[in-house]
C-alpha cells in the first residue's frame, strides 16, 4: 500500500462500493496506518465537490482504459499532477485511444515503465501520465459516462 511506503503523504482510497471501504477501512486500522483515508464515494463525484484539483496524484489498477482513467483522474489533479495507472500488457489501440483524448483531458503521456517479471508482475506496465493545464469545465461528466463513452 502507497500509505505504508510514504508515512508522510495522506492517501484518500476512493471506493464506490461500501462493503469494500469497510474492508479497507479495518484493514488500514488493524495495520495501524494513520494516514489513509477511505471515501465512499465515485471519483466524479468527488471531482464535483471537495476532490476537484486537489491530489497530486492518482493511482489506479484494474478501473478501466487508459483514457478512461485519465478522464477520471483529471479533475481530481492539481495541474502537473500525475496519474500512475498499473495496466497488463501493452495495447496499442488503448495507447493510441490515449493520445488522441489526451488534450481535451488536459493530461499528456508521459512514459510506460516495465514492472518487469517477478511473480504476478509478468507484461505488467505503469503508464504514467501527466496533467497539462487546469480541468476542462465539461469534466467531470455523469458517474459511469466515462466508462460507458470513453473519449479518444
Amino acid at each position: 500500500m502507497l500509505a505504508v511506503a510514504l508515512p508522510a503523504a495522506q492517501v484518500d482510497l476512493v471506493e464506490s462500493i461500501g462493503r469494500k471501504c469497510e474492508f479497507m477501512r479495518r484493514a488500514a486500522e488493524s495495520a495501524a496506518i494513520a494516514n489513509v483515508r477511505v471515501l465512499n464515494t465515485r471519483s466524479e463525484d468527488l471531482a464535483a465537490g471537495e476532490g476537484r484539483e486537489v491530489y497530486d496524484a492518482v493511482s489506479a489498477r484494474a478501473v478501466g482504459r487508459l483514457s478512461t482513467l485519465a478522464e477520471l483522474a483529471s479533475p481530481l489533479l492539481k495541474p502537473k499532477g500525475v496519474l500512475v495507472a498499473w495496466k497488463g500488457r501493452r495495447d496499442g489501440d488503448e495507447e493510441r485511444q490515449l493520445e488522441n483524448a489526451a488534450e481535451a483531458l488536459a493530461m499528456r503521456p508521459e512514459a510506460i515503465l516495465d514492472v518487469g517479471d517477478s511473480a504476478g508482475s509478468e507484461h505488467r506496465h505503469l503508464h504514467v501520465v501527466r496533467k497539462s493545464g487546469p480541468t476542462p469545465g465539461n469534466l467531470p461528466r455523469k458517474p459511469g459516462i466515462a466508462k460507458k463513452r470513453p473519449r479518444g
